[in-house]
């Protein structure tokens, strides 16, 4: 019974981390229908700003300093690179974020190298022992701020005039710019969300048990790709709905895997992807997603 508590528990703390890189990846294609491939490359440079400014500024002042930056980076790229591709449409605009991807990852592991770096968390190794379950503080945080996080962004889009724009955008861009809608200022602040979202993530990612911050790090998150694809790639709530399955299947296999034949070594970097292709077998545009009509 403890160890299914326990499974329970880190997939749960797990899947809150990949639903707020999930609500990134939606909150992009709602408001421009692009799927953002560079976004575990904003992740990795958030990680990266806390981790070489810890030792200066604290990791309070650290943590905001590399959410802020984040989305500024973030909002960069919408502004310099992708309003300047003014050929094609949304898939080319998918394309040239793996370019942009590629640029910032490699730029990211060639200064960061060999090393793993710490990002100055103050909750270390310790743990929390509730009868025979034993949960790491980390875990803790990780699913408190993210709840705390996703709430707030729920409630900003469901009542600023921020959310009713995305919201707007997301129905129907043409009919909300002839309402007045700022397409480039809703598409803009959707980068700066994403990519602050993906630096809180980042430091939940990179802390115990995990040692630290390295080069690989991108790769872990994009085990949230699947979460918001078989969630509903423009769906909100499939995000977190997605990010919890991703996170509790994870936790389930690595918690299992020497008990059950199936779970040899590194199955748990494949089963959310097959998690997510057994979903979209049964439901193409995922548990959440909007089906598009079609006419036969």
């Amino acid at each position: 019974m403890s160890t299914i508590v326990e499974i329970l528990v880190n997939g749960l703390a797990s899947g809150a981390v990949y639903a707020l890189i999930a609500l990134g990846f939606v909150v992009i294609f709602k408001a421009t229908e692009v799927i953002n491939f560079a976004h575990t490359s904003l992740l990795l440079a958030g990680g990266y700003l806390v981790a070489v400014l810890h030792d200066d500024i604290g990791f309070a002042g650290a943590v905001l300093a590399g959410v802020a930056a984040t989305a500024v980076l973030a909002t960069l790229v919408e502004l310099v690179v992708l309003r300047r591709v003014r050929t094609g449409g949304h898939a080319t605009l998918s394309i040239v974020t793996i370019g942009v991807d590629i640029v910032l990852t490699v730029e990211l592991t060639r200064r960061i190298g060999t090393e793993v770096l710490p990002l100055g968390d103050p909750w270390g190794d310790r743990v929390v022992r509730i009868g025979d379950v034993t949960i790491a503080q980390t875990r803790i945080a990780a699913f408190a701020v993210a709840v705390a996080v996703i709430a707030a962004f729920l409630l900003a889009f469901r009542f600023t005039s921020w959310g009713v724009a995305m919201r707007a955008a997301a129905e129907n861009r043409r009919t909300a710019a002839l309402m007045g809608v700022r397409l480039g200022r809703v598409s803009a602040g959707a980068w700066a969300v994403a990519g602050a979202l993906a630096a809180l993530a980042a430091l939940f990612m990179c802390v115990f048990p995990t040692p630290g911050l390295d080069r690989t790090t991108s790769l872990a998150a994009l085990k949230a790709l699947p979460a918001a694809v078989l969630g509903g790639i423009d769906s909100t709530t499939g995000a977190l709905v997605g990010g919890v399955l991703i996170g509790i299947t994870e936790a389930a296999v690595v918690g299992y895997q020497n008990d059950v034949a199936l779970f040899g070594g590194g199955f748990a970097e494949i089963a959310p992807y097959l998690l997510m292709t057994v979903v979209l077998l049964a439901r193409p545009a995922g548990l959440f997603g909007t089906r598009e009509p079609a006419r036969v």
